[in-house]
């Protein structure tokens, strides 16, 4: 007769749960830091130009200015969180909000009024980020080259579109939204919007199923796949929605400029990944975080406007983005190396 031994009572339960707990806190504590790291760095900034030149940077107007102008790159960047979150990346964004910008500023375009303009916008974003998906879901191509072949393609036909020219929008009331009488208790308009799609993007990737499918995806997409998850499938959304947000920003950048120029949304690729990787998204994919996000354009946008107002050389301002591009990295390598 057999007899069996079981376990110490408890014994298991301690085994499978203790180390979960742990965890799930060192989780939130990095989280914790980074975004009160980022705060940290961004008041520091918020110190520097109260010193520096007190009248003209706490201006109300002057941080209307800076919300606004982080609103449009800021939307983009909202879709470049979800992109590299997936292990993906998009090189195409700042051609794409060219595009579509010169695109829903055409004659014929402004001739259906408003409702034209924003819908064309949104209709030429969805489209490339389409044509993005498709080639890397179902074609197999590289997120590197077939994003760089958009970069491209959309930069070629916004320059034929326009014919190097500044297409002027005359649609009153598209260019109403970018007086101070448009604004909402002090906010500009382009603020709120970029407020509601930081929003629904947060909501999106921490409380449902698309939003744990693409971290899932970044982290491993085999064991994603076998999973259940259709990897293509959600690969080719999550350019969808990143053509959207170029889309959107396309049409806030039409309101704060009253023009489509094919120069247009020039090297803002470049400024997007480096406000999500400064914000805390991992650029090997798997974690992707919109508040840092969000705090890494105000960053970029605060540095730009500081640097403005005290007329120092744009190149200084270049070395300065690319510094704390790489001290985010080195320290998102320390913190993967420790965990």
């Amino acid at each position: 007769m057999t007899q069996h031994v079981s376990p110490p009572r408890g014994g298991t339960d301690k085994a499978a749960t203790v180390p979960r707990l742990p965890a799930w806190r060192s989780t939130v504590a990095r989280a914790d830091v980074r975004t009160l790291s980022l705060l940290g760095v961004l008041a520091a900034l918020v110190l520097i130009g109260g010193i520096t030149k007190p009248d003209e940077f706490l201006d109300t107007r002057n941080l209307q200015l800076v919300l606004t102008q982080a609103s449009v790159i800021g939307v983009v960047t909202v879709g470049m969180t979800f992109v590299i979150t997936s292990g993906g990346i998009d090189l195409s964004v700042g051609a794409i909000v060219a595009l579509a910008s010169v695109w829903a500023t055409t004659v014929a375009t402004q001739e259906y009024g408003f409702g034209g303009i924003l819908l064309t916008a949104m209709l030429v974003g969805l489209g490339c980020g389409l044509v993005n998906g498709l080639l890397i879901a179902y074609g197999g191509m590289v997120p590197f080259i077939a994003t760089l072949a958009m970069l491209a393609s959309a930069r070629g036909l916004a320059l034929q579109i326009t014919d190097g020219k500044t297409q002027i929008v005359t649609i009153t009331s598209v260019l109403d939204l970018g007086e101070r009488d448009a604004y909402v208790l002090g906010i500009p308009p382009l603020v709120l919007v970029f407020a509601v799609v930081t929003v629904i993007g947060w909501l999106i990737l921490n409380r449902t199923t698309f939003g744990r499918r693409t971290v899932a995806v970044g982290g491993n997409a085999e064991a994603a796949r076998l999973a259940g998850i259709d990897v293509r499938r959600q690969r080719l959304y999550l350019y969808l929605l990143s053509g959207l947000c170029c889309g959107i920003a396309a049409f806030l950048l039409i309101i704060l400029a009253g023009s489509g120029q094919n120069t247009n949304g020039n090297l803002y690729e470049l400024d997007a990944i480096a406000a999500a990787i400064i914000g805390g998204t991992l650029l090997s994919g798997g974690r992707g975080t919109i508040t840092g996000s969000v705090l890494g354009v105000l960053i970029f946008t605060t540095i730009t406007n500081i640097f403005a107002l005290n007329n120092l050389q744009s190149d200084v301002q270049q070395i300065a983005k690319g510094a704390i591009i790489v001290a985010a990295v080195l320290v998102q390598r320390r913190t993967a190396s420790t965990t």
